[in-house]
């Protein structure tokens, strides 16, 4: 079994820190097909946040598949 290190709360607080900002995602599509992705992050909503990735589509996100680990971001520099 897992560890969680962080909570929802945690999770939501650091989307919001980053919001605006470039990141690089990837995130686990199921089936063993992983999609590695350069976005920025959009909007940050209660229970989701969006992104705008670099060919210009917007994608939804629930702040649960972070915590999940479906979705890993990292901060681009």
């Amino acid at each position: 079994m897992r560890k969680i290190i962080y909570g929802l709360d945690d999770i939501k607080l650091k989307i919001t820190n980053m919001k605006g900002q470039n990141v690089q995602m990837s995130i686990n599509r199921g089936r063993k097909k992983i999609e590695f992705v350069h976005a920025t992050i959009k909007d940050v909503y209660p229970s989701v946040f969006t992104i705008k990735t670099s060919d210009e589509k917007l994608q939804t996100f629930s702040y649960f598949d972070v915590l999940c680990g479906n979705v890993v971001l990292d901060e681009k520099n």
